[in-house]
C-alpha cells in the first residue's frame, strides 16, 4: 500500500513539471510583446490581444498539468 501512495506522490510531482513550462511560455509571450512594441510602439493596440491570447493558452496548459497533479493526489 506504501508503494502506491509513493507512486501517487512522484507522478504528482512529474505532473508539476508542466508548469514550468506554462512559466517558460508566458515570459516568452510577454518578451516578445516588450520587444516588438519598444521597436514600433504604435503597434501597441494591435499586439497586445495577441498577447493575452498567448498568455491564457499557456497558462490554460499549465493548470491543465495543476489539475491532472489534483486528481492524482487527491481523487485516485
Amino acid at each position: 500500500m506504501n508503494i502506491i501512495i509513493a507512486a501517487k506522490y512522484i507522478g504528482a510531482g512529474i505532473a508539476t513539471i508542466g508548469l514550468l513550462g506554462s512559466g517558460i511560455g508566458i515570459a516568452i509571450v510577454f518578451a516578445a510583446l516588450i520587444n516588438s512594441v519598444s521597436r514600433n510602439p504604435s503597434l501597441m493596440k494591435t499586439l497586445f490581444p495577441y498577447a493575452i491570447l498567448g498568455f491564457s493558452l499557456s497558462e490554460s496548459t499549465g493548470l491543465f498539468c495543476l489539475m491532472i497533479s489534483f486528481i492524482l493526489l487527491y481523487a485516485v
